[in-house]
């Protein structure tokens, strides 16, 4: 049984120290069980925060991987450390003061056009996305472009720890967002249309009903919701 039960365990170096611990832990859970309490460099613990960013190596691989601690599973041998902050420059600007009509993404962050098309970053990106092409339209200034492959971006910041031209991607990115939502996307008529129903008072009574009750009511009421389906063009405000 001793034996049985030491083959389920693995060995992970971590900051350097070697711990044991059970096979089919996420990387995040493989540290905890080892000790480490996290203050820092944990969020929602489900791959959509972006604030586990992780570094390792594998057992006998000279490659350098990236990865978001909770969402990697550990592997015996695996070489480990966190990276609760990656240090990335962002440049200081006023949206309202914006000219949109010039290519402010290679203006304010000119480090772009540095790009060796290496594709490390779209590698490196634990969302999948397409970081690489959407740099490329960022240089020739489509901000829709950028901020459609860019939406899913929850700015970990791993894909400027491994770039070779030392461009900030995701601070790029998120310019762009930020200028083809004030100067180009329509506002949809149907949120107008709500914030008015909102100032309005429509859904106080609701409200209160909601927050009068107990957490298991909560989530029945959650599960048992009607799901309201908008046309297509409302949803995209088109």
């Amino acid at each position: 049984m001793a034996k049985k039960n030491e083959e389920k365990m693995i060995t992970v170096y971590i900051m350097g120290k070697a711990y044991r611990v059970p096979f089919g832990l996420t990387i995040m859970k493989a540290m905890e069980y080892s000790g480490y309490r996290f203050i820092r460099g944990s969020g929602c613990r489900a791959g959509f925060c972006g604030a586990c960013a992780t570094v390792y190596r594998k057992k006998g691989e000279y490659k350098f991987r990236t990865a978001l601690a909770c969402q990697t599973t550990a592997e015996d041998g695996m070489y480990l450390a966190q990276l609760p902050f990656v240090p990335a420059n962002r440049n200081e600007y006023d949206i309202n003061k914006i000219n949109p009509e010039k290519n402010i993404l290679s203006e304010y962050y000119p480090e772009i056009n540095r790009c060796v098309s290496c594709n490390t970053c779209t590698k490196s990106c634990p969302q999948d996305l397409d970081v690489m092409y959407y740099i490329q339209a960022a240089i020739r200034g489509d901000y829709k472009e950028v901020s459609a492959m860019s939406f899913d971006c929850i700015q970990c910041g791993l894909c400027t720890a491994r770039c070779p031209a030392e461009i900030t991607h995701y601070h790029v990115a998120q310019l762009a967002r930020r200028v083809y939502g004030k100067y180009y996307s329509k506002t949809p008529e149907h949120l107008l249309r709500r914030i008015e129903e909102i100032e309005e008072g429509k859904f106080d009574k609701e409200i209160e009903r909601l927050k009068s009750m107990n957490r298991k009511e909560l989530e029945k009421t959650y599960v048992e919701r009607d799901l309201q389906k908008l046309p297509r063009g409302e949803v995209n405000g088109e």
